[in-house]
């Protein structure tokens, strides 16, 4: 099937494949006599691998290691598993990174008059920095 198709069936755009292809993310192509690329069921199995895995969050460095072993039939999943467990202490950390700037934030704007005046405490708050507000982390 060509790209087009390619990228309907795996849910990943065109550009995005190519752009996989490029990095080495996948192997290049098929190409036919006229220089389309074509792809096979197995490639579109590995697009939608590739796919499934962004929507996980991973990182195009970490999806290369689990396309890696995910074709090593000789792989033992205690890898697969350090991985996964390093990515999830990784998405925990960026949580709480996140319900850090919300606290941070609520409380500016929880302090913000809100009014006509031109004082403003959220931005009082970010010139200062989240270092300087007492009640970020």
């Amino acid at each position: 099937m060509n790209i087009g198709q390619a990228a309907k069936q795996s849910g990943i755009s065109a550009k995005m494949i190519r752009y996989y292809e490029d990095i080495g993310l996948l192997p290049a192509s098929k190409r036919t006599d006229a220089g389309y690329r074509m792809y096979s069921e197995s490639d579109i199995k590995m697009l939608k691998f590739i796919h499934h895995s962004r929507e996980l969050g991973f990182s195009t460095e970490q999806m290369k290691e689990l396309l890696g072993l995910w074709k090593n039939q000789d792989r033992q999943s205690a890898e697969v598993k350090q991985l996964a467990q390093k990515h999830i202490n990784a998405l925990n950390q960026k949580i709480a990174d996140l319900q850090t700037m919300v606290s941070s934030l609520q409380h500016s704007v929880d302090c913000c008059a809100g009014n006509q005046q031109a004082d403003c405490e959220i931005l009082n708050q970010i010139e200062l920095g989240p270092s300087k507000n007492p009640h970020s982390s």
